[in-house]
């Protein structure tokens, strides 16, 4: 472990983050946009000490680490882009009336401006797309936010590779110098201080539901509380339907026991409560599961710490009261996980919320239902989700009209005849969902939108063109996206 970061060099990153605030906050978006992808050429120009680091740190697969980087390269990249084009911090002018009647309307146009230093805390499943390099930390300086980064304690010296090229990037560029920080902390103090200080504007979070939950709880005991946001963990669940089930049960099957199993299960959209009929189909869905999952070699997890857990959890769950195992895989090495499914009925789930806590790791609970009605209660007492998927044939969707309004409320994403596991990065991406799954969910993590959590609209009402902020002058020098009273346009008014 590196050595923690003191308080006085925090206050000394906090004081240069505050500085750079003030400059960079004027940059327009396309010099956000410039700033980014030198930022993304510097990461993509990392050579194998990356790879080979991240590998040690957290027993991730070199090809799904090279697939990792591509991805949080893309994302500094493609929210470059967006950002520049307008369409995701959009501008609104609504132009004088001076002549309306009864009364006149002044020039009134909107545009974002960021909100302040913002704290990113690094996740342990994603070293770079969630972490140091991460989506948190692109959309921030992409907002125009000056941005401190906690490594997590599972990788640091990978944060640390990474933080590397991104401050070279920014002193390379000429942007201003405390643009970007980085600090180390095997404790809570350094996290800890940094929301509570002053000059941090907003925190980015992903992880698990007692470290985001304690991280609303400190901004909220601010002076001025601070928005926190936060993903904080989800079971994801899946409800299959019953002609689905006749048709393709076997098929179902083994879907289910691949994206349940992916990456050792530790993904936030891991599907880990499956709800199905209880019809004669399923012993055939049952059997096909339970081969699919004892024949999965058990495997390194990110770290020991996660590997107990997992195994804790996963026992907690099996030792309830009317919970049946199904199957599990050989257990393997200390620090390795083992997946496994068991089974219960949907009034067993039902009296008892402890099944409904999230295992993170390979680990699947079957909830069986007898009727549409036991399905629709299942769906309205779990708690919030990132996602909940409907497997069914399209003409029985019509019949299961109330089931589906019913999860609508309960996620940020909804998948028909898909499994959660793999989250593309595009506009149309909502990664988020209701408490307690994330802190706020009018916003995503993922995808161009993302950029919105740092960022807040500010109006200038009759204010002389030239002391405009660029992008609401009536020249589009910038050639972005506008909206002009009530079209969108490039035009100059």
């Amino acid at each position: 472990m590196t050595d923690n970061t003191s308080i006085q060099e925090i206050d000394n990153l906090l004081a240069k983050a505050q500085e750079a605030f003030f400059i960079f906050k004027n940059y327009t978006v396309k010099q956000r946009a410039a700033a980014m992808h030198k930022i993304a050429d510097a990461i993509e120009a990392l050579g194998d000490e990356l790879i080979t680091t991240a590998n040690a740190e957290t027993n991730l697969p070199v090809a799904r680490l090279q697939g990792e980087k591509g991805r949080t390269i893309s994302q500094w990249r493609g929210y470059a882009d967006a950002l520049a084009s307008g369409i995701v911090l959009p501008v609104r002018i609504d132009s004088a009336l001076p002549d309306r009647t009864p009364l006149p309307r002044p020039s009134i146009r909107k545009t974002y401006t960021p909100l302040g230093p913002v704290v990113v805390f690094c996740a342990s499943n994603f070293p770079f797309a969630f972490s140091t390099a991460g989506g948190d930390t692109a959309s921030a300086i992409a907002a125009g936010c000056p941005v401190i980064v906690k490594a997590h304690s599972a990788h640091p010296k990978t944060s640390g590779i990474m933080a590397g090229a991104i401050t070279k990037a920014i002193a390379d560029a000429g942007l201003p110098e405390g643009l970007f920080g980085h600090v180390y902390s095997n404790s809570f103090e350094n996290g800890t201080y940094l929301v509570s200080h002053h000059t941090v504007k907003a925190v980015g979070f992903t992880g698990s539901y007692g470290g985001g939950k304690a991280l609303i709880d400190l901004s909220n005991k601010r002076e001025e509380p601070i928005p926190v946001f936060a993903e904080m963990g989800s079971v994801n669940p899946v409800f299959l339907l019953e002609k689905k089930l006749n048709n393709a049960a076997e098929e179902v099957a083994k879907q289910y026991a691949a994206s349940l199993t992916l990456g050792v299960g530790q993904f936030c959209t891991n599907p880990g409560i499956f709800i199905a009929p209880d019809s004669p189909a399923l012993a055939t869905f049952i059997n096909t599961l339970a081969e699919q999952i004892a024949a999965t070699p058990a495997a390194a997890m990110l770290h020991k710490g996660i590997a107990k857990a997992y195994h804790t959890n996963k026992s907690s769950v099996l030792t309830q009261p009317n919970v049946e195992a199904v199957a599990q895989a050989t257990e393997g090495a200390e620090g390795t996980g083992n997946a496994a499914i068991a089974m219960t009925t949907a009034e067993a789930f039902l009296a008892n919320k402890q099944m409904a806590q999230e295992v993170f790791g390979p680990f699947g609970l079957l909830v069986t239902y007898k009727s549409a009605d036991e399905a629709i209660a299942i769906a309205k007492a779990i708690e919030g989700q990132l996602t909940i998927s409907i497997l069914g044939e399209e003409d029985e969707l019509a019949a299961n009209s109330a089931l589906i309004n019913a999860v609508t409320v309960k996620c940020g994403r909804l998948l028909f005849n898909n499994f959660p596991t793999g989250v593309e990065v595009c506009y149309a991406m909502q990664h988020s969902g209701p408490y307690p799954a994330c802190s706020d969910s009018r916003f995503t993590a993922v995808g161009p939108d993302a950029i919105k959590r740092f960022a807040r609209p500010v109006s200038y009402q009759n204010w002389p063109d030239a002391v405009l902020p660029e992008e609401l002058k009536n020249e589009n020098t910038l050639g972005i996206w506008r909206t002009v009273n009530g079209e969108l346009t490039k035009d100059n008014l």
